[in-house]
This record gives structure tokens, sequence and C-alpha cells, in this order.
């Protein structure tokens, strides 16, 4: 009762990175609130699942193992989902702001009136005192999300209504093992009973399956470009660098949307969340929106010709100069001391 549980969505086999970012997380919260960390798995062949849940925190799996379960469905997922959660009545519960978790968690939060807030970068406990009524609240989970269109970050709380749901993006969490796991405890979840007929109106007759073509989320260096870089010509010489380093090539929306180069590489609030070793951001303005998605970078080097420019702020090193004059010389530079 009144635990954490985190929705883990699980392909082939595998747990998706964004499940454990969520049970990395939420071993922070569950410490502060004195609770456990219970995991939820939905799917077929699911043995042995518990074992990868419990290396990030899971003390609790509840398992829905059946033929009919995979591959995922929203009506029957969400109906077992919200019979969980009224059996076992958890405080918090948290999705991965992907394409399954976009589409199951309102559904979950609609049949159980709990209320969802989406896209967070942050979650936080913290205490409020309700101004009008003067009524206190203490324990409640901060959920921390850009709004106005990243012009400011806003706390959202959900003071009488249980769970405290939130969608938290791929990325924006770390993902960090338990030192010295335990087993988890494993709860089989009798989940016929929470079915219908209904739940299968949908029937998945084939499945078409690609390999992602750009994913600049793994890689160690990212060479980023803005608006400044000027032109789709002028992202080459983003390639180029990115080539000599051997790292990925990242932009920022204002880019995209300007058609220099593809959407698969967009970085910030509404693209992909990056936390490379070192960030090369090249005629980058740095607005939150961009910012939100790398500021987990562990080294940040800028290149922009305005000084005030909001990016220099966060940078490690900024580079005061026009990107088509400074990147050749990195280029060279990089050549002559790699040999």
């Amino acid at each position: 009762m009144n635990n954490i549980f985190v929705y883990c969505e699980i392909e082939d086999g595998k747990v998706a990175d964004v499940s454990l970012e969520l049970l990395t997380k939420a071993r922070a919260l569950a410490e502060t609130l004195e609770c456990r960390v219970e995991a939820l798995a939905i799917g077929h062949n699911l043995a042995g699942i518990e074992k990868q849940l419990a290396q990030y925190g899971a003390e609790v799996v509840h398992v829905a193992d059946g033929a009919e379960l995979a591959p995922f469905r929203t009506l029957p997922h969400a109906a077992i989902i919200c019979g969980v959660f009224k059996e076992e009545q958890p405080q918090i519960a948290l999705f991965g702001a992907t394409c399954t978790g976009r589409d199951l968690a309102p559904r979950v939060s609609s049949a159980l009136h709990s209320g969802l807030t989406a896209d967070c970068t942050s979650l936080e406990i913290g205490d409020h005192s309700e101004a009008r009524t003067g009524k206190e609240y203490k324990n409640l989970l901060y959920q921390i999300r850009p709004a106005f269109g990243g012009n400011i970050i806003a706390t959202i709380i959900n003071p009488d209504h249980r769970p405290q749901m939130a969608t938290v993006r791929e990325g924006v969490m770390k993902m960090e093992p338990v030192a010295n796991p335990k087993a988890a405890e494993i709860k089989t979840i009798d989940y016929k009973k929470f079915l219908s007929d209904g739940d299968f109106a949908v029937k998945i007759i084939a499945r078409e399956m690609e390999e992602r073509k750009i994913d600049i989320k793994g890689s160690p260096i990212i060479v980023a470009g803005g608006y400044g870089m000027g032109s789709k010509e002028g992202f080459d010489l983003l390639y180029q660098l990115a080539e000599v380093l051997g790292a990925e090539v990242g932009a920022s929306r204002a880019a995209v949307d300007a058609g220099f180069t593809e959407h698969e590489r967009q970085i910030g609030q509404t693209g992909v969340t990056v936390r490379p070793k070192l960030y090369i951001a090249c005629g980058i303005s740095g607005q939150i929106q961009h910012t939100a998605g790398m500021d987990g970078s562990s080294m940040v080097i800028s290149i922009n010709t305005d000084p005030e420019a909001p990016i220099n702020k966060i940078a490690d090193y900024a580079i005061i100069g026009d990107v088509n004059a400074v990147i050749p010389k990195m280029i060279k530079y990089y050549k002559q001391n790699s040999k």
C-alpha cells in the first residue's frame, strides 16, 4: 500500500531504458518517503524479468504473463494496470513518455480520476501549503516540467487524488544500477479477472519494425548545430568535425525547422535528451527548450558570435567567433594531432 509503482516497457525480454531510468529515480523518491519501489511487467515470456528490474531497484515485481498480452495493446494493458492500482493503492505511478506511455498513462489516469502530468523533466518530494484554505500537505510529488513553450518551469502537484501520476521522457533521469541488488519479490497478477472481451477488440495482424538509422542518445561526443550554422550546407562542417572526433551530429529545433538536418537529430524539449561526455554547441543560442535536453552533459563547449548567448552561461568553455572560421581550425587541429 502507498508504494511507488513504475510501469516497465518490455520488448523481446528487454526492459526499455526509460523504465530503468524511472526505477533509478523511484529509488531516490522512495528513500525520502520511506516506502518501497514496485515494478509492473505485462507481456509474454517474462520469466526472469525480475532480475533485470531488481538490478535497478525494484523490490517487488508484479508480473502479468500471457500470450494475449504481447505485443502491446492499449486496452488490455490499461485494464490490468487499473485493476492492480485499485488493489495496491500506490501513492505514485510513473510511466515513460514514449509512444506506449503517452497512450497508456492518460487512459489509466482518466479511469482512476487521478490526474497526470506529462513530459516531466524532474521529480522531487516536498510539502505544500494551500493559501486559500490553510491546509498543509506533506510529502507530495513535485512534477516539474517546462511550460508555455519552455519559457517557464512549472511545478505541478496533485494533493488530493492518488496515485500521483507522471510521464517522464527518456534520457531525462540517470540510469544507475544498485550497488548491491537484492532479489525482488515476485507477485503474479491474476490478470484475466481484470479483462473483458471488449479489451481485445483490436487485433494485431502484422508488425513492421525498423532499426533507428540515427541514434544520438548513446554517443559520448555530440557536435550540435543551431540556426546560426546558416544553411544545410553549413551543417556539412559539423559532419566533418564529427568524423574526426568520432562523434554524432545533433541539432536545435530551429535548425531542424529550417530544414538544415533531420528531426531524428533534434535535441531538447521536443527532441531527445542526451548526456554525452562532450557536447559542442555550434551556432546555438541556448534557449531553455534546447538546454533542457543537454544540460546533463559532462562538458559543454559553445561556439557563438554573441558573448551574451544563454548557452555560454552553462558552457564550460565558450569560444566567441564565427562557426565557419572556428570549426575548420578545429578540424585541422584534430587531424594533425590524431596522427
